[in-house]
């Protein structure tokens, strides 16, 4: 049975509090870019931006989208899916990069991410922020900014969006 474990509410107020933190930790925000993971990182990425902006407007905080599938290592196991697409238009070399995504599960989302990121520059740092931190890492990657930590079982399913986050046991 599906357990809706954050409402609406819960995660404005989580990407709020995100991009606060982003801020703070950061005070030289004059060289960052937020670069979301295709699909479920990228509106959170869009979001982060945007408040990371309404908090000092005079920051300017360069975004795009970042595609890992050709860059994971799991590839004979999870199928490509077509219509996810990179959209990063700047050098990423020296600057401080914050790959978003949903959901931290095993962490070869993410190295694949930082892979990717690779074709783009050298950044000078990487940051990640995850809406949700469910566990059950497979590679030595924790994220700088979370939403939330939530426990799951390694089958679960988690689903993300801006309307909640539901946990779904599986069948």
């Amino acid at each position: 049975m599906p357990v809706q474990v954050m409402q609406r509410g819960d995660v404005s107020r989580a990407i709020q509090r995100i991009a606060h933190e982003i801020v703070e930790r950061n005070h030289d925000l004059g060289n960052v870019a937020i670069v979301g993971l295709q699909r479920g990182g990228v509106w959170i990425a869009e979001q982060l931006a945007a408040k990371i902006i309404a908090i000092d407007p005079t920051l300017s905080v360069s975004s795009g989208a970042l595609d890992v599938s050709m860059y994971r290592d799991d590839l004979r196991i999870r199928p490509v899916v077509d219509g996810a697409i990179t959209e990063i238009s700047f050098d990423v070399t020296d600057m401080l990069v914050v790959l978003v995504d949903d959901v931290l599960f095993t962490g070869r989302t993410v190295r694949a991410a930082l892979e990717g990121l690779n074709s783009f520059g050298r950044p000078r740092a990487v940051q990640l922020a995850v809406l949700v931190d469910r566990g059950h890492r497979e590679l030595p990657i924790r994220p700088d900014f979370v939403g939330k930590n939530i426990p799951t079982h390694a089958h679960d399913e988690v689903l993300v969006s801006e309307d909640g986050v539901i946990v779904k046991a599986p069948q």
